[in-house]
């Protein structure tokens, strides 16, 4: 089985997000991608404005239209979240499956400060999304598939804005709104 795994906070989660998905399970042959919303995570400086219950349920319903696509709760909890031990818990549960962690290509140019970075490179092998004024070194140990199809630019903040201000974003997933 050829399993990703796609983190997030999806604070909401957007179209841009389930399209990449998509894209990435059509271009690199994947079974299944698992969307994963963070818990706490340990690169954003704000707090997510949903409650994780709300957010992985946002998720499950964006992910309803595509059965390659699957909402997960291993990240569920008051612990950091921490993509090694997210990682791990994936390979005890598939531990035949090959593995990719896709993401974009910000945050793959801040992976030297991932906990365990190097762990991490050990055991999966990376989509990278390329996103616009974003340039990385591809760290050595790393396996790296590069997936330029897609340029969209949506924002969680952006919508989070718009939501704010009474507006209903058209980026948002029907399922979402």
């Amino acid at each position: 089985m050829r399993l990703a795994l796609f983190g997030g906070t999806f604070d909401p989660i957007h179209s841009a997000h389930i399209a990449v998905a998509r894209a990435a399970a059509d271009h690199f042959a994947l079974d299944r991608v698992l969307l994963i919303p963070n818990a706490i995570p340990p690169h954003k400086q704000r707090q997510t404005g949903a409650s994780y219950e709300h957010r992985l349920a946002m998720v499950a319903a964006a992910a309803s239209i595509d059965a390659r696509l699957e909402a997960s709760d291993l990240e569920r909890g008051n612990a950091t979240s921490y993509s090694i031990l997210t990682i791990e818990r994936v390979r005890a549960a598939w531990p035949s499956a090959e593995l990719f962690f896709l993401i974009g290509a910000d945050a793959f140019s801040e992976i030297e400060t991932w906990r365990r970075w190097r762990d991490v490179l050990a055991q999966v092998a990376f989509i990278v999304l390329s996103r616009p004024g974003y340039e990385y070194d591809v760290p050595s140990g790393a396996t790296v598939h590069r997936l330029d199809t897609l340029q969209i630019d949506v924002s969680s903040t952006a919508i989070r804005r718009a939501l704010a201000s009474g507006e209903m974003p058209g980026s948002l997933p029907e399922a979402v709104r």
